[in-house]
């Protein structure tokens, strides 16, 4: 197959069967879908067993979270030259697969693409009506001199605004289809010294995985997605090192699908920022606080770093005054940060040491 399609459920059994059907009725069919189950307890195996017997599941016997769950997927499709990264909760226009991949295709340097993300939303979950808007969701990632992430027109009514093929920064996790060969690029490979109790382990099988297909034993090896993230944020630390080792990312409009989530405020204003957050799970705060900061930790040149230091200052102090006083528990961050701080300057070091453009070439992103 040229595509693999993955998807990651975790007890999402009310979005799975939309999503699965607008995949069937792609236009383009030469795919191959592969669903990795975090231990669903809604009925998500069963349903997909009796519904879709052809669709290969693997099961996790607990929620590994997006970014570990992927990898698995990853290091077992090795075989197609594309990977569509989908979540559960996206519906795609029958055409989405066709319009893009002549677009990835043309380009070698083009390391990911996505189309343009639209709201969706369910009127009546009696009659499950499902509502199609005009609402954005993502026309990709920006980010901001501060370190500011958001999904580009959130909460926007499109009005033809992002109506054209460009470069973004990076993409939003939720629908992005990845080149095999940049994934394998970018991926990390962090030297593990022997152990005395195993010391089979050899110096390069850091997250190693083995797998037995046709009765051999395949090791696959390395993070694609960075597995301390668990989820959240784990998109935007993927599109940086992409753009680190010089691969493009681009928006095509043309490709559109559907994403069930909340219409957020994408004001500036303190009060709908503090509105948006209050919207959040407290575990959605708490991850997304923390992975922010592995992001920068891992992968922002210290010279862009200091350059607009009091911008990030000032942005990263707003969020500590907040914090203490309305959210106590996403401070906890910081000391999972510093537990793991090793860990993520070794990454770091692997990165810095394999990147191909230079500090100013990245800055150009950063608005």
């Amino acid at each position: 197959m040229k595509v693999a399609i993955q998807i990651v459920t975790w007890n999402s059994l009310k979005f799975l069967p939309d999503c699965l059907k607008a995949i069937k009725a792609q236009t383009y069919q030469n795919f191959s879908i592969l669903i990795i189950d975090n231990a669903s307890q809604d009925g998500t195996r069963e349903y997909l067993q009796k519904n879709f017997p052809e669709i290969n599941i693997l099961r996790n016997n607990r929620n590994l979270g997006f970014a570990t769950a992927h990898n698995r997927g990853l290091r077992l499709n090795q075989g197609d030259d594309y990977i569509l990264v989908i979540n559960p909760d996206i519906i795609l226009e029958k055409d989405w697969l066709e319009k893009i991949l002549p677009i990835i295709e043309e380009d070698r340097e083009i390391g990911a693409i996505g189309g343009k993300l639209l709201k969706i939303y369910t009127s009546d979950f009696e009659l499950e009506e499902k509502v199609k808007t005009k609402i954005i969701d993502s026309t990709g990632l920006k980010i901001f001199k501060s370190r500011r992430v958001i999904d580009r027109g959130e909460g926007e009514l499109d009005c033809g605004q992002y109506n054209k093929k460009e470069e973004v920064f990076g993409l939003s996790g939720a629908c992005v289809l990845y080149r095999r060969q940049a994934l394998e690029d970018i991926k990390i490979i962090i030297n593990k010294k022997k152990s005395n109790t195993n010391p089979q382990i050899s110096k390069d099988e850091y997250l190693c995985e083995k797998f037995i297909i046709d009765g051999k034993v395949k090791r696959e090896c390395g993070e694609y997605f960075d597995e301390d993230f668990f989820s959240y944020k784990e998109d935007v630390d993927l599109s940086w090192r992409l753009r680190l080792r010089g691969w493009k990312i681009f928006y095509y409009p043309q490709a559109i699908a559907y994403h069930y989530r909340q219409v957020y405020s994408q004001g500036k204003k303190i009060k709908e920022i503090i509105k948006r957050r209050k919207e959040k799970s407290p575990l959605v705060n708490y991850l997304s606080y923390r992975n922010h900061l592995y992001c920068l930790i891992k992968n922002d040149f210290f010279i862009n770093f200091l350059k607009d230091l009091p911008l990030i200052i000032f942005y990263e102090l707003k969020k500590l005054f907040y914090l203490f006083f309305f959210e106590q528990k996403t401070l906890k961050g910081w000391w999972e940060i510093l537990k793991n701080l090793p860990k993520i300057i070794k990454k770091r070091k692997y990165i810095m040491k394999n990147k191909k453009i230079s500090s100013q070439e990245i800055r150009k992103w950063f608005q």
